[in-house]
């Protein structure tokens, strides 16, 4: 098992997440590896944007859409519908008219029939005939609509009455005999047929109006159709989320930041809208852990300076004396006393270290931040580090291309960052193994440096400690455990981020994302570091 949470030799590959953000897939820890992306943000492409027909129809406006459509339709076949409607009425009032005028023709005739009868007035037969001709025009005009109203046989039959009633009226006025009582008998059964289709034509008039009068209920219905459709759609699309939005928003606010559940069934607008809340909600955690990290360190940090001050000048005055007592009394002192007087100084001088590093991780100065270029940083924080790469019989890659924008920081803290996680990458790097540093312009706004080891890789069970200052594996004497916290610290101080990801067995991977310096910096160098390495035995 490997950890890396110290400063001057914790081990690099004990460090998954903790606090800071966990990386959702694991980068290789073998050195030089080609450079990943830092950035946690989403990559899912969509398989189809508002455009596509199927997330049209789904979204508010597709909605609205199919509703106004479906009612431009329904009101437009509804007037269609009534124009026709309206149509009808007035072609059967204009037709019943007609009708009104065939009785009224054929009543005529029997007022001649009548006056021939009782008078034996011959020009009464003379008028008659006029009549009768109109009565025949009537028929002919009306035929078709006859047919329709009552039937071809009826037409027929009227035909026939009229036909058999104008030869008797005929024959009367060319002088011949008629039965008169048959010709009682046709006129009386030509006014039963024309009224009979009278009354047949204003029925069906009285229908057509009647259909006439129902389109305005339609109408009324249409529009309370589509008012209830659009009080479902707000209410069921759009107030029902929000409400739900509402309270998820309450329960973010007493730290419970679980998401919000999504259906296929919401809309489009408010399944982004619910997204973009649940993503906010995973910020709000994680930022959450971070300041709860803050807060932690912030508070062991005013513990630890004031006992950092107290045992910094006994551990002094220990060394010292220790010092003092070889000097001046080292020939009279025998082989056992002078080892115990070394370990007396090489255990004052590891109190000395520890405590140097709890003032370094409780320093709450601000220093000056100016404009550093990424290859600055990195490349004098290498430097410092030739001899134990040589000695370590690993290799150090380092990939730093020059055109990345200047980070904002101090440089003597950035070096202490980098030297932190590369001493741990070494320590926890086998002989034979490689470490590699590597600089990229993602995500916007930021710079991202990683730091790869081909170490065993991080234990699931420890990545929630790494950055907690004393959390060490190492053995007894050989960490403090305040490596990591102190980087920690000084990133959070950058207004940066570090991450950790990995698995156990992959190596680990440190990433530290630095906010862009602002325009107007001054870039104190330029050139590259670019797949530089360091072997064992390199001079």
């Amino acid at each position: 098992m490997n950890s890396q949470n110290d400063a001057g030799g914790d081990n690099l590959s004990a460090a998954a997440g903790a606090t800071s953000e966990t990386r959702t897939a694991g980068a290789s820890g073998a050195a030089g590896a080609p450079p990943t992306s830092p950035a946690a943000s989403d990559r899912g492409g969509k398989g189809c944007a508002l455009g596509c027909p199927r997330q049209f129809f789904r979204s508010i406006k597709g909605k609205i859409f199919i509703l106004f459509a479906v009612t431009f339709i329904s009101i437009g076949a509804l007037a269609a519908l009534n124009y026709w409607s309206l149509s009808t009425v007035s072609q059967r009032l204009l037709l019943g008219e007609r009708y009104d005028d065939l009785l009224n023709n054929i009543l005529e005739v029997r007022r001649y029939e009548k006056n021939y009868l009782f008078y034996r007035d011959a020009g009464s037969l003379t008028e008659s005939l006029a009549y009768l001709e109109r009565i025949d025009a009537l028929t002919a005009e009306l035929a078709d609509d006859m047919a329709v109203v009552a039937g071809q046989a009826e037409l027929v039959r009227f035909r026939d009455l009229l036909a058999r009633y104008g030869h008797s009226v005929r024959t009367l006025v060319q002088g011949g005999t008629a039965n008169q009582e048959e010709l009682r008998t046709l006129g009386k059964s030509l006014i039963d047929e024309a009224d009979a289709l009278r009354k047949q034509k204003r029925e069906r008039a009285h229908k057509a109006l009647e259909r006439t009068l129902v389109l305005p209920l339609a109408f009324l219905a249409v529009f309370l159709l589509l008012m209830v459709l659009v009080i479902k759609l707000i209410s069921t699309g759009l107030l029902r989320p929000l409400d739900m939005v509402a309270a998820t928003t309450g329960r973010v606010g007493r730290g419970d930041f679980s998401p919000i559940a999504t259906g296929a069934e919401q809309l489009s607008e408010i399944a982004s809208f619910i997204h973009a809340f649940n993503r906010m909600a995973h910020e709000l955690a994680v930022n959450q852990e971070h300041l709860l990290q803050a807060r932690k360190m912030a508070a062991l940090g005013t513990f630890t300076a004031g006992i950092a001050h107290e045992l910094n000048n006994p551990i002094n005055n220990v060394l010292l004396s220790a010092e003092g007592l070889r000097e001046d009394y080292g020939d009279a002192i025998d082989a056992d006393g002078q080892e115990m007087i070394g370990d007396i100084m090489q255990q004052a001088e590891r109190a000395s270290d520890i405590v140097r590093n709890l003032l370094d991780f409780s320093r709450t100065e601000h220093p000056t931040f100016t404009a550093l270029h990424p290859v600055d940083v990195i490349g004098s924080t290498v430097s410092l580090l030739k001899n134990q790469v040589m000695l370590s019989g690993i290799s150090l890659a380092v990939h730093v291309p020059a055109d990345l924008p200047m980070v904002r920081g101090d440089l003597r803290s950035l070096q202490q960052v980098f030297m932190n996680l590369l001493l741990n990458g070494i320590q926890a790097t086998p002989r034979g193994g490689a470490v590699a540093v590597v600089a990229m312009g993602v995500p916007p706004g930021h710079v991202a440096f990683e730091v790869r080891d081909s170490g065993p890789g991080i234990p699931e069970e420890i990545r929630e400690h790494i950055f907690e200052p004393f959390f060490s594996t190492k053995e007894v004497g050989k960490g403090t455990g305040l490596g990591l916290a102190v980087t920690y610290a000084l990133v959070h101080r950058h207004e940066g981020r570090i991450e950790v990801h990995g698995g156990e067995g992959r190596g680990a991977v440190f990433t530290v994302l630095l906010p862009v310096a602002r325009p107007g910096g001054d870039r104190e160098s330029g050139g590259m570091i670019d797949d530089t390495a360091f072997e064992e035995g390199d001079a």
